[in-house]
């Protein structure tokens, strides 16, 4: 039986997104327990170049599924392209982002492959061919563990930053072009205009620091010192669904069951009281610190720090004092 672990490269304007890299690491630790490989699948419209870039993190095999057609995410096309890979490669194992598209893409590759597959998982363990997971249930409140049988192929998604990235390690891997046909109704969507809609600032499920506002920021324009602490620590912007609702924030920067779940390294929390939505997105974070004037706020529950201040005092002060530190 197949016993090599696949891991999907998910990229956006010929870079590729951190998260790939964080399931080579644990892609690398997974094969080492069932004497496996590690290999790549990149699918797109001249995604040859990248094929390098995987090859410097240990990547044994890299499969391209180059087409003209795979430029922009279609779920059909791709969903065709990753499973002619999966035909061809024939792993035991095939990791993805949680992400819009990985959880797309994932739940359609399932289906099609007949797979054991969960999705926005936090750990992985192999207890001989059989895969246990780890997520979280009822907003985060418990973790619930799966297993997922060795007898058919196995399809997981991971949450991003919940593993560290792979370690550089230079070298360079087999590429192997993998032809796909597409059908009529793969490519019966076309793409009249693609518009971006990014400021420039990391979404929140990339960050490995987040710094959200809450209802108590008032207006978009006060958010201006959440974006300055967020650039001067190289972070994301995130904000509660009630901001977003407010109209403060687009909805794509949105934190909480209802939104994006995220789990930084240091999350932030700039005048969110804490309501249960809310912390069922953000308390996997590593660690957690909290401003707020409301001394009684849930949030300080989770918190591993907790200020009790106004944020537009506290906000510009730790922004001075983190660019002294870094200066």
């Amino acid at each position: 039986m197949a016993s090599n672990i696949l891991v999907y490269v998910e990229h956006r304007g010929a870079k590729i997104l951190p998260a790939t890299f964080q399931l080579i690491h644990l892609a690398q630790q997974l094969a080492t327990s069932i004497g496996g490989d590690v290999e790549a699948c990149i699918v797109g419209s001249n995604v040859g170049s990248l094929a390098d870039e995987v090859a410097k993190y240990g990547v044994k095999k890299t499969y391209i599924a180059d087409n003209p057609e795979l430029e922009n995410y279609r779920a059909m096309a791709q969903t065709q392209a990753l499973a002619a890979v999966i035909d061809a490669a024939q792993p035991k194992l095939v990791l993805m982002p949680t992400t819009a598209l990985g959880r797309d893409l994932a739940s359609r590759i399932g289906a099609r492959k007949r797979a054991a597959m969960m999705i926005d998982c936090t750990e992985a363990a192999y207890q001989g061919d059989d895969l246990v997971i780890t997520t979280t249930l009822y907003c985060g409140k418990i973790f619930g563990k799966f297993k997922l049988t060795g007898s058919r192929l196995q399809v997981v998604t991971i949450r991003s930053n919940v593993f560290p990235a792979a370690a550089e390690t230079g070298g360079s891997a087999e590429t192997v072009a993998v032809d796909v046909a597409l059908r009529p109704q793969d490519t019966r969507m076309k793409f009249k205009e693609l518009a971006g809609t990014s400021s420039g600032v990391k979404d929140v499920t990339e960050g490995e620091i987040v710094v959200s506002g809450g209802r108590a920021m008032k207006s978009e324009e006060n958010f201006k010192i959440i974006y300055e602490l967020a650039e001067t620590l190289d972070g994301a912007v995130g904000a509660s669904r009630a901001a977003c609702d407010a109209g403060y924030q687009p909805h794509t920067r949105q934190v909480g069951l209802t939104g994006k779940v995220v789990t930084p390294a240091l999350y932030i929390a700039c005048g969110i009281d804490g309501a249960i939505q809310h912390l069922a997105g953000m308390r996997g974070s590593k660690v957690i610190v909290a401003i707020n004037t409301k001394q009684e706020a849930p949030i300080f529950k989770v918190a591993n720090y907790g200020c009790v201040a106004d944020l537009f005092v506290m906000v510009p002060l730790i922004t001075q004092e983190f660019k002294k530190l870094l200066a």
